[in-house]
């Protein structure tokens, strides 16, 4: 059975490295199929060749991520492994070091794959993003930091959070309140990554001065976004109608970030989204960015890159039903 050995000089950054209670050595075990004895400092991995050497190259760069001061847990591990999985020349300090934002709890947010880097950088460098993928990558949750990063930078002056009210199943008739109670619950997700970061005390302020406003997307019409880092989530529910008119929103010195998932369309049969027409249309556009993310850049529980692969092969096998001719039935005369 091959086997690696490797020694690290630091014993206080060892045993961060192999996690409390070892559970970072636990997620490399379980997560690439190798099996890892330690001895102080020292570390032996054993398995077929190219897991203990993908196990290895983790480790080390893992520690190389602690010697720079940043925290590694058994998450970080997961997603490194990930990483190099896919990109064996992918360097996780230049990854995990890009800070977008520190949270109020002192959390670090920072890319936690190569496409949230390129997402990232792509709202850095371009006036407007779109985002599209599936639930759990990071789209809006990044897109939400970046915009209190360039709050804070004054960059801007105002984060403006904004989503479609599109019914999913549950009218907006039957839920109780008047209108803007029955809307609040559409843009909850919103609140949610603000006051993760925040706190909830500074976005109650925040909302009470100006500074930040989460709307639907309706109330966006008419209005000119200057200084502004707008965000608008859920896009794939948007009309033609509706994208074209907050892409003509966007006044001087702001940027734009539209996320949405094309998977989980909720507009009535026929309709097409303005998400799928606008990233059809403004591809070839300079200045626009585009990034795509995948179940590999899923952030959330486990379970849900799993969930989502089930669904996308149980949709592969309805379409190709539906596009396999069926037989003919023979008529008696």
């Amino acid at each position: 059975m091959p086997e690696i050995k490797l020694t690290f000089d630091d014993n206080n950054l060892t045993r961060l490295l192999y996690g409390d209670l070892n559970k970072n050595l636990s997620t490399i075990e379980t997560t690439v199929g190798v099996s890892v004895k330690t001895r102080g400092n020292e570390l032996t991995l054993e398995g077929m060749q190219h897991e203990v050497e993908l196990a290895a190259f983790a480790l080390e760069q893992l520690y190389e991520l602690l010697k720079a001061g940043y925290p590694v847990y058994p998450s970080d591990v997961a997603y490194g492994l990930r990483i190099l999985e896919r990109s064996p020349k992918a360097k996780l300090k230049e990854i995990f070091l890009d800070r977008v934002y520190i949270t109020a709890n002192q959390r670090v947010v920072s890319p936690k794959s190569i496409n949230q880097k390129k997402y990232i950088d792509a709202i850095r460098n371009s006036d407007i993003v779109f985002g599209i993928g599936p639930a759990g990558t990071g789209k809006t949750y990044l897109a939400v930091a970046m915009a209190i990063s360039a709050l804070t930078g004054s960059q801007v002056k105002n984060i403006i959070l904004t989503r479609p009210a599109v019914e999913a199943g549950e009218k907006l008739g039957f839920l109780p309140g008047d209108m803007a109670q029955k809307v609040d619950p559409y843009l909850r997700p919103l609140y949610d990554a603000l006051n993760d970061m925040l706190g909830r005390e500074k976005v109650v302020e925040y909302i009470e001065r100006g500074i930040v406003e989460i709307a639907p997307l309706a109330f966006m019409r008419g209005r000119t976004l200057n200084s502004a880092f707008v965000i608008l989530d859920e896009a794939q529910n948007t009309s033609h109608e509706q994208m074209k008119m907050f892409l003509t929103r966007l006044g001087f010195d702001s940027k734009a970030v539209i996320t949405g998932d094309i998977t989980q369309i909720d507009l009535p049969a026929g309709k097409q989204s303005g998400l799928v027409e606008a990233s059809r249309i403004l591809k070839s556009i300079k200045g626009i960015g585009f990034c795509t993310f995948s179940d590999v850049d899923v952030v959330r529980h486990p379970l849900v890159q799993q969930i989502i692969r089930a669904y996308a092969r149980k949709e592969i096998k309805h379409d190709d039903k539906k596009a396999r001719p069926g037989k003919l039935k023979s008529v008696k005369k």
